[in-house]
């Protein structure tokens, strides 16, 4: 039998250290292995979002462009078939979730219809903020086919708007108008991105 070691500052210090070691270096690995995987999951979505929310093409151009109502910058996907632009999906965000950030892909055909939305990321309370998914509830759908000349109408009805929220989820709700609103504001001061 080994002998027991003697408790002293050092060893504890040594062994405290040791531990620190390796489980920095497992942490590492770990990143490392998963860090690849993980970019292509999240590219997989993003591709995927881009053709649930726009109409068939054959050639995406992807741009960043300055936000109208902040700093950061929005991605603009235009898509084209035959040279002529069919749609732009913008990856929008918004930071006034009643979970924290929403992110969304919104398909705008090139009049500026609302063709299709998407939910890229949220971290809204399960059975209800979550029912902005489209595999939870058919809320989303609304919002297909409108014009967005006049913004207003893109409020919730509570704000004077023409949309109807999520019952008990109104922030949510304001928050996904929040993220929508953001892409076609911008999508309109740029005219599409071509600015």
């Amino acid at each position: 039998m080994a002998a027991k070691k003697e408790s002293s500052f050092f060893n504890m210090v040594s062994t405290l250290l040791l531990i620190s070691a390796i489980s920095a270096l497992s942490l590492g690995t770990v990143f490392n292995l998963t860090k690849e995987p993980i970019a292509l999951a999240r590219k997989a979505k993003q591709e995927a979002a881009i053709k649930a929310v726009l109409p068939a093409f054959d050639e995406l151009k992807i741009i960043n462009v300055k936000s109208a109502l902040e700093t950061d910058s929005l991605q603009f996907n235009q898509a084209y078939v035959n040279g002529a632009l069919v749609g732009t999906a913008i990856n929008t965000f918004t930071n006034k979730g009643f979970g924290g950030n929403i992110k969304l892909m919104v398909g705008l055909l090139p009049d500026g219809t609302i063709n299709n939305i998407s939910v890229l990321e949220h971290k809204e309370t399960p059975g209800l903020g979550d029912k902005m998914q489209k595999n939870k509830s058919p809320w989303s759908e609304q919002f297909n086919g409108m014009k967005t000349d006049e913004l207003k109408k893109l409020d919730v009805s509570k704000d004077g708007g023409e949309i109807d929220a999520i019952t008990a989820a109104t922030i949510s709700s304001r928050a996904y108008v929040d993220a929508l609103k953001r892409a076609v504001i911008t999508y309109k001061q740029t005219e599409g991105g071509n600015q």
